[in-house]
């Protein structure tokens, strides 16, 4: 029986992964438009997919700040180096193909990327955050794909993670 929650668990940790800033700001408005109705901390925890804690902060933050201390906030953290023109333009590099740039060959690395990048814009990234970059502009596939596999150590159909 511990199986299933701690796999329903992990689902529930990755949920906020797959939401958007406007995604988690309308959760928090549905959970405070809850809290205010008196559901309990422990019950908006669970429809929510978050832990005990966060829905407890959630209460406090409205008794403090009211129903809009639970609207998004300002994003933190450092500005990108990159305009919005020059995230186009690496756009279009990558499917102009690495060779276009002086490469030997059409694949592109994340290496040839971030010189290509340097190259041409004078911003130097170094090549695990041009991955990161590669992902977040579309121009690259995840690394795992998730398939029912069966292995000595998992219940046959069970999900295991493959790399591909």
């Amino acid at each position: 029986m511990l199986a299933p929650q701690s796999t329903q668990k992990r689902e529930l940790k990755n949920v906020d992964r797959d939401l958007n800033r406007d995604d988690m700001e309308t959760r928090r408005l549905s959970a405070a438009r809850d809290l205010l109705n008196g559901v309990s901390q422990s019950l908006v925890a669970r429809r929510y997919g978050v832990s005990r804690t966060t829905a407890s902060r959630w209460s406090r933050s409205i008794v403090v700040k009211g129903v809009d201390g639970m609207r998004k906030r300002r994003a933190t953290g450092r500005p990108s180096r990159l305009t919005a023109d020059q995230v186009d333009a690496i756009r279009t590099m990558y499917l102009d193909g690495a060779s276009a740039y002086g490469f030997s060959s059409d694949r592109w690395t994340t290496g040839r990327l971030a010189e290509a990048i340097e190259h041409r814009f004078g911003i130097r990234y170094d090549q695990d955050h041009v991955g990161r970059l590669m992902h977040k502009f579309g121009l690259r596939e995840p690394k795992f794909v998730y398939a029912p596999v069966a292995t000595a150590f998992a219940a046959p159909g069970a999900l295991v993670s493959a790399r591909v």
